[in-house]
């Protein structure tokens, strides 16, 4: 499989994010790197359940505003998923999973057909403002700048859970699951596109 490598620069930050299909890295840990450890952590898990690894650079213009890591560095994983789906013919495109740890599960199912959506429903349960010192909110605009980066279909649901840490290892451990199940490579789906729409082609005059 081929290693994708996208750089993002806006005059607020510059996200380099490179995708490695080789097999997990022993040290693949010290790869993830965005300033805020949760948020490593929870990028760990993506890159561990999806079984690949995920090497990271945030750069700052100059304030280090929690939101703009997070969106901008979502916005450039999803570009580098896309480009890998893109160019890989026979990926799948498209997958689902669960995530558990302990009392907490959540379920993720993602569709690369060029349609940027992201519904993530939590079910009733109470989610704390903050966990781990980021905001849940800052949690929920990684993911959802994924969807925009990666021009794709991204439903999360969180089915149980009370423990904030538990809950979004779950809800990052079941995307980061579905995501390597859109990157799996299969002879039956050479020539073929994720949804039955095909390849979408432009005519801009």
């Amino acid at each position: 499989m081929e290693n994708i490598k996208v750089t993002r620069k806006t005059t607020e930050s510059q996200m380099t994010v490179e995708l490695d299909f080789s097999p997990l890295k022993p040290d693949y840990r010290k790869h993830i790197s965005t300033t805020l450890p949760f948020l490593n952590h929870m990028i760990e898990h993506i890159a561990y359940r999806g079984g690949f690894n995920i090497d990271t650079k945030v750069e700052l213009d100059e304030f280090v505003l929690t939101h703009v890591i997070c969106e901008d560095l979502g916005i450039a994983l999803g570009k580098a998923a896309k480009e890998y789906i893109d160019r890989t013919d026979g990926a799948m495109g498209f997958g689902d999973a669960m995530g558990i740890i302990d009392e907490a599960k959540a379920q993720t199912c993602i569709s690369f057909e060029s349609r940027a959506y992201c519904d993530i429903t939590y079910n009733g349960i109470q989610l704390a403002q903050r966990v781990e010192g980021m905001d849940t909110e800052d949690l929920e605009t990684f993911l959802e700048g994924f969807a925009q980066g990666a021009m794709c279909t991204l439903h999360i649901d969180l089915l149980k859970g009370h423990n904030g840490h538990h809950i979004w290892e779950a809800i990052y451990r079941s995307f980061g699951t579905a995501l390597g199940r859109a990157f799996e490579v299969s002879e039956a789906r050479k020539g073929k596109t994720a949804g039955v729409a095909g390849k979408i082609e432009w005519t801009v005059e």
